[in-house]
């Protein structure tokens, strides 16, 4: 398992695996291709399906600037791999092709299909040997809680224990680009880019909060917090994957609200914040954040889950109560698909980041009032999470081919025909 740093992306939005992935990709590739006169990029499956909703296009277009490049839609065709392939082709003058197909697999995270590519890998070249050599021997729940429980440790010591303090620089960068996010989606006023013409709410909806008293208003904040980053993040801002952009206002308004309302110090913000880092790094090595491979319970499941585990442990959980809040956390978004109406990050996933927050203090509640003893255990969950995407019909996997995506708007402008 590698390091949690892959789990926590500073960038832009509106997607992970549609705006951030094809913009590694295109960087790679320019460098390695610096003759190239022209470049083509064939966008397959869901990247074609969402493609221009999530500015999939413009992202590699910048990339590869000022290169005249060409993008083919090609929707309907799913390579193997992984839905959201791409291929990549760069003309030199003497007219000699170099191509190179990647997987954009979920929260900004490249994978090359090594079995239909020339001997040497683009990734390895290019990407930091530190994010990409796992450290982690242990890589499933029930393992790291054996290993903590004999040592007397939580999660956040393993992580520790593993990744060195160092890791709580980047964790300090992480934390603050959060909450960046969150108060300027507080403060920003308007509609959202992208023809929906959906106008921003957290600005009036915290205004509304602080008029509110008791439990009502401390879920409206929630709600607030929430809204403001997947504001931001459908608007291009600024985000963090947590663990994509179409999840990223879950885990910052988690832990937002509970540092303005019981003034936790950052020390124990950012060990809350290495806890659901594990988390996320224990769904996507076993199964997957990508909403194009197992729908949205992959994005807002998994972030929910981590929002989750953060906030138990911040109220003094067991490793038994925190593993148990994320279970919940996953396993009561199972099924849930990924249909984002005209492939905007916009209806329903800015709702569901704040639907996905509160949940997250249901599942840190029932979990802090238990003993931490139940049945599923968290990695069975995500078993079946993974096993319940692959069942999804490729319809309800951002496609934009089914659910909301043709209830609300049968015939979507911002797909490609």
């Amino acid at each position: 398992m590698q390091s949690i740093k892959n789990v926590f992306k500073i960038g832009r939005g509106p997607s992970s695996s549609h705006t951030m992935g094809p913009q590694f990709a295109a960087e790679m590739f320019r460098n390695d291709n610096p003759d190239a006169v022209r470049f083509r990029v064939t966008l397959f499956g869901s990247l074609a399906a969402t493609g221009r909703g999530h500015l999939t296009d413009q992202a590699i277009i910048k990339s590869l600037d000022p290169i005249p490049t060409e993008i083919v839609w090609s929707p309907k065709i799913i390579l193997p791999f992984h839905p959201n392939g791409m291929t990549f082709e760069a003309l030199t003058a003497n007219d000699s092709i170099h191509s190179w197909t990647v997987f954009s697999i979920g929260g900004g995270d490249l994978v090359e299909d090594r079995g239909t590519q020339p001997a040497e890998s683009l990734l390895a070249k290019y990407r930091t040997p530190e994010l990409s050599t796992p450290i982690y021997s242990l890589r499933t729940m029930e393992d790291i809680l054996s290993y903590c429980q004999k040592s007397g440790m939580t999660f956040w010591e393993y992580v520790q224990e593993i990744e060195g303090e160092s890791i709580y620089h980047f964790l300090g960068e992480v934390l603050q680009a959060m909450f960046d996010a969150v108060e300027r989606g507080l403060h920003t006023e308007g509609v959202l880019p992208g023809g929906l013409f959906v106008p921003r709410k957290a600005s009036s909806l915290f205004v509304k909060a602080k008029g509110c008293q008791g439990s009502f208003m401390s879920r409206a904040l929630i709600y607030s917090y929430a809204l403001a980053v997947a504001e931001e993040n459908a608007a291009c801002g600024v985000i963090v994957t947590a663990p994509t952009c179409g999840s990223c206002g879950v885990l910052p308004a988690v832990l937002y609200h509970l540092k303005r309302r019981y003034e936790f110090k950052e020390s124990k913000l950012l060990k809350a914040l290495a806890t659901a880092g594990l988390i996320g790094n224990i769904i996507k090595t076993n199964a997957s954040v990508s909403g194009a491979a197992v729908g949205c319970q992959g994005e807002i499941g998994a972030a929910c889950s981590m929002a989750a585990a953060a906030a138990t442990q911040l109220f003094g959980g067991s490793i038994r109560q925190i593993e148990y809040a994320a279970e919940m956390g996953l396993e009561h978004h199972l099924g849930l698909t990924c249909d984002p109406v005209a492939g905007l990050v916009q209806i329903p996933c800015i709702e569901r980041n704040a639907f996905g927050a509160a949940r997250a203090f249901d599942a840190c509640s029932y979990a802090s009032l238990s003993d931490g003893q139940h049945l599923v255990p968290f990695d069975k969950v995500v078993q079946t999470m993974l096993q319940t995407g692959h069942d999804l019909p490729h319809l309800y996997k951002e496609t934009s081919g089914g659910g909301l995506a043709t209830t609300m708007l049968p015939k979507c402008s911002a797909m490609p025909e």
